[in-house]
């Protein structure tokens, strides 16, 4: 009895440390960000492989804020895509792995930074969003930064008083508030929760503790609303 119990001990320990994904700190897991210490980003037009036509203009319009909230000077995004739009180079996927040199010759930016649409589907009750976003080196082509999420916003209302009256008022104000939820507003919360974690910019106050701080995890699911700050 006592052998079985310490060799399920010792399975469960196994197991548990080959499962468990450990924490890395941020100049670890950026390393490149810190070494090539960008200053100017570029974003790319987001790659739209979801269902919905309107994602990908909704959600190219929230990815500044956060960026410059970092300390990073983000290219105004309707002079970009003016411009990209004009050199045909609109569709971001055909120079995702491709060299960037050409973009740094013309917008004078450090980094790109490459979003791609995987979901963005409404439910009752629930919006949800995959994102993977690639903040790639213009000079030297090198992923800097890397993270995919999947964000599920809860649109669910809550109705005071009980019983069928209260259950279908919930009802019916939880399908108007999923319905009525707009594009942005699922966009920009994704953008702040996954860019937490960016390493501070140039305009960024000092942040003593930086070194000292964990990156989030390369991929991760999480339920959000628009509560979240």
């Amino acid at each position: 009895m006592k052998k079985s119990t310490i060799l399920y001990a010792l399975i469960v320990t196994v197991f548990y440390s080959c499962t468990t994904t450990q924490p890395i700190l941020k100049t670890v897991a950026y390393k490149g960000l810190y070494l090539q210490k960008p200053v100017t980003v570029l974003l790319m037009p987001p790659i739209n492989r979801s269902t919905s036509v309107e994602a990908k203009e909704y959600f190219h319009s929230t990815l500044n804020i956060p960026l410059a909230n970092a300390g990073y000077y983000v290219i105004p995004t309707f002079l970009s895509m003016e411009i990209l739009k004009k050199e045909s180079a609109y569709d971001a996927e055909l120079f995702l792995n491709s060299p960037l040199t050409k973009f740094g010759e013309v917008f004078g930016a450090d980094v790109a930074l490459f979003t791609i649409i995987h979901k963005w589907d409404k439910t009752y009750g629930m919006v949800y969003v995959e994102v993977e976003y690639i903040i790639k080196s213009i000079k030297t082509n090198e992923v800097l930064y890397a993270r995919k999420g999947q964000i599920n916003y809860n649109t669910n209302v809550q109705v005071n008083g009980g019983g069928l009256v209260g259950a279908l008022v919930q009802v019916a104000a939880t399908a108007i508030n999923t319905a009525a939820t707009k594009y942005v507003d699922v966009a920009r919360i994704a953008n702040e929760y996954t860019f937490k974690d960016l390493p501070s910019g140039k305009y960024s106050p000092i942040n003593p503790n930086e070194e000292n701080e964990f990156a989030g995890d390369k991929e991760f699911k999480v339920t959000l609303n628009s509560q979240y700050r």
